[in-house]
């Protein structure tokens, strides 16, 4: 099994610290050598850093990455953005003789190198390609009966090119790995668009944002599922904290609840919604909390 450093990212430990809680028990139950990345900051931001300072971007992801090449391990990620701008560097770097030359003189300041050593894993493509749903099966204590919408997002899949996950317009490696732990993953309208908070659009134009995510709201209520299933802390949080914004902003009333695959998964290997942080969220259904625990029994 290949050994890994755990990314976590900014908005893990600073908003949803029970996605990290979530990931570790789920990683442990599944026997994953991954251990804490010491040193680690911000990947950083992809639909910012990257758009406006290449250079700035290329060195301060590097950085994290060289911190996991000291280890001799790959990065596993658990967010979208924090994947894509470290993924997308990385190959960046092992590609462009130049450009790694470049931001090496600036690692050199420091007293680092980027070597290419190392892979940037995510979550969901490491547990689909290491275990897949036939083998992700066997470690299932508690099989959910559950109707859920999946939103994969847009760094998971995006740049195709460079992902490596077969078809990228109608994907279905996170669907399966969800129905591999027992939920439906229901088809709706609109699955594959944004949910509206990526490349500055949540803090920069807020109206916009909470348009694209009132239209897939309504999509989602409309497949009548029981939550929403994401693998990333941005969209979690755009789901998760904008809905009520929504509610707010358009006089509705969306409650639906909201989870990222490693807790959805926990709740699988027979963890309990408190220890898997799904109690923190800012969307609480009390009608969910309850079919879980039934289902579960705790």
């Amino acid at each position: 099994m290949t050994k890994l450093s755990l990314f976590l990212g900014c908005i893990v430990p600073n908003r949803y610290p029970g996605i990290e809680k979530a990931t570790k028990l789920c990683l442990q139950k599944l026997e994953v050598d991954a251990c804490d990345l010491p040193g680690a900051s911000c990947c950083p931001a992809p639909g910012v850093f990257k758009s406006f300072d290449k250079a700035t971007w290329l060195a301060l992801a590097s950085r994290n990455i060289v911190l996991s090449e000291k280890l001799g391990r790959d990065i596993l990620t658990i967010c979208n953005g924090c994947y894509g701008s470290l993924a997308d560097a990385n190959i960046e770097l092992k590609k462009d003789p130049e450009m790694r030359a470049y931001t090496n003189g600036c690692l050199k300041r420091i007293g680092m190198e980027f070597k290419g050593t190392i892979e940037i894993r995510h979550i969901i493509e490491f547990l689909y390609k290491e275990f897949g749903p036939d083998k992700l099966k066997d470690y299932i204590t508690r099989p959910l009966n559950l109707k859920v919408a999946l939103h994969y997002g847009c760094h998971l899949i995006k740049p195709s090119k460079d992902r490596n996950f077969g078809e990228t317009e109608y994907p279905v490696f996170f669907d399966e790995l969800v129905e591999a732990i027992g939920p439906k993953s229901l088809d709706y309208k609109d699955k594959m668009i944004c949910c509206g908070a990526g490349g500055g659009v949540r803090s920069g134009h807020a109206t916009e944002s909470m348009k694209i995510l009132e239209r897939k709201l309504t999509c989602i209520q409309k497949a009548d599922v029981d939550c929403i299933v994401n693998a990333c802390p941005f969209c979690h949080l755009q789901f998760d904290r904008g809905q009520l914004a929504v509610n707010e902003k358009f006089g509705t009333n969306y409650s639906i609840p909201i989870l990222h695959y490693s807790q959805l998964l926990g709740l699988a290997l027979g963890f309990s919604p408190e220890e898997l942080g799904i109690l923190q969220n800012a969307v609480q259904n009390t009608e969910f909390i309850a079919k879980i625990n039934e289902i579960n029994k705790w």
